[in-house]
């Protein structure tokens, strides 16, 4: 009977001698393998994650980011764990977002772009990609708690601009809308947003508001928008955005565009506005943009192009057909020509940095890129719209505009060489130093950036957490005195 069982279940006996021979034999081969196997896995991962779009930057050796104190005037801040399709698959897929060019390029390094040669702290940054550079500062803030209980500021990652680039040619309007609207449905489930109905909720677009603001009942709307920013779900979310609509635009609040400075300290922040106080300015004024068609903005732009392109006193790069000055002595980088030499960084620098003041009339919108290039460049902006600017950026302006910038009215504009030329020298010496004070506000830092160093300066993320818990603050205040009114 016991032999019938050990044929039954041979793996019940213990191994003959033969057998004994085989496995050990077998010993070293299974060794082997099980190394290989795990050298294998863990390879592979460890490409995924150095792989250049995804890979973050990594810390520097000097930095102490982690180690800084909260600011007592920003509120601490619960950062949402979001699902992958609304962040790390629209990065994931940056080949294909926009119908233009591949944005791989632009999304890299956390979204500061590719680094410029010998310049440690500047990268080519595309000026959309403000959510994620907030982000990246943010997810090291010293203010950031993972409790949401202990938050009193909620942080939406979600990536606004890269979804609208991804589908601004989609025709399919449900289609278009779809991302946006699973956004609105997923974080308006959790308690903590419907405690206050999203009032203490946040979220960045990295785009202009136009491009979100499509009407969701006119299906029909001849339009490349979406509708997000019109979602009822998200009516009292601080919705910060590049450029927010004027008129009704509610809870939208600008930031600045990213420009290419990314300190990581407030020692190159200092050693860069020293750099741009010593630059010797040989022009008066100076413009970097191109014409535009269509609309008030094509006679404004023709203006402009006209007066400076006949001006001697005027520095023109014309971002359709080059420059009329190339030369360029101790720019970041080599002249070139055409358009390319507009989203060359060292060129664009280069010409602001040597003038006086910086034409800033509205482009395809009424805000540009250009203005915060030029206050990183200590011009003096000069605008032609209210809007470019003044409207917007109540978080980052200083009270005065005339105390750093230049506003010619309509029956001023045809004459801008002769208006500038009337501002004393020594009034200009005093707006280009409020403006050299106004870089670090108008500036992303880098993700690596020292957070001790917070108490010396605020970037654009700092600026923007205290004025969001300003107003989230007040805002709750106001709803509890209305609570406990008599009625």
């Amino acid at each position: 009977m016991a032999s019938r069982a050990e044929e039954k279940h041979p793996h019940s006996s213990l191994p003959s001698s033969s057998t004994e021979k085989k496995l050990s034999s077998l010993l070293p081969i299974n060794k082997l393998i099980v190394p290989l196997f795990l050298f294998f896995v863990l390879s592979l991962l460890l490409f995924l994650y150095v792989s250049p779009q995804f890979q973050p930057p990594q810390p520097d050796a000097s930095s102490h980011s982690l180690q800084a104190a909260c600011d007592a005037d920003i509120a601490s801040f619960y950062i949402y764990d979001l699902p992958d399709r609304f962040d790390r698959d629209l990065i994931r897929s940056c080949r294909s977002l926009s119908p233009t060019k591949n944005m791989c390029p632009h999304v890299a390094n956390r979204g500061l772009g590719q680094p410029i040669p010998h310049r440690p702290d500047w990268f080519a940054t595309n000026p959309y990609v403000a959510a994620m550079l907030f982000r990246a500062r943010a997810e090291r803030h010293p203010c950031r708690t993972f409790d949401p209980g202990s938050a009193a500021l909620f942080y939406i990652p979600f990536y606004a601009g890269l979804y609208t680039t991804s589908v601004s040619s989609q025709r399919n309007h449900t289609l278009r809308d779809a991302l946006g609207i699973d956004l609105a449905d997923y974080v308006s489930r959790f308690p903590m947003f419907r405690r206050h109905g999203g009032r203490d909720h946040f979220l960045i677009t990295g785009r202009t508001s136009w491009e979100l603001m499509r009407s969701v009942s006119r299906a029909s709307e001849n339009s490349t928008a979406n509708c997000l920013l019109r979602l009822p779900e998200l009516a009292n979310v601080s919705i910060l955005t590049i450029e927010r609509s004027v008129q009704e635009g509610k809870n939208q609040f600008a930031i600045p565009h990213p420009s290419y400075f990314h300190p990581r300290s407030a020692d190159e922040l200092t050693a860069w506005q020293e750099e741009v106080r010593r630059t010797e300015r040989t022009h008066l004024f100076a413009f970097v943009g191109g014409a535009r068609t269509g609309g008030q903005q094509e006679v404004m732009r023709a203006l402009v192009l006209e007066q400076c392109g006949s001006s001697s006193r005027c520095l023109l790069l014309d971002c359709k057909g080059g420059s009329k000055d190339c030369r360029t002595p101790g720019s970041l980088l080599n002249c070139k020509r055409g358009s390319k030499d507009c989203r060359t960084p060292g060129r664009v620098m280069d010409v602001l940095m040597r003038a006086e003041f910086c034409l800033q009339p509205q482009g395809d919108t009424f805000t540009r890129r250009s203005v915060f290039d030029s206050v990183l460049a200590g011009c003096v902006p000069v605008f032609f719209s209210e809007h470019t600017a003044y409207t917007q950026y109540p978080w980052y302006l200083p009270g005065r505009a005339e105390e750093w910038s230049v506003f010619l009215g309509p029956e001023r504009r045809g004459r801008i060489e002769e208006e500038l030329s009337r501002i004393p020298k020594d009034a200009v010496a005093r707006m280009r130093e409020v403006v050299i004070g106004m870089i670090p506000r108008f500036t992303f830092a880098h993700p690596n950036a020292s957070w001790a160093e917070g108490r010396r300066f605020r970037d654009t993320v700092d600026v923007a957490l205290a004025a969001l818990t300003k107003r989230v603050r007040d805002a709750l205040s106001e709803s509890e005195n209305n609570s406990t009114r008599p009625k």
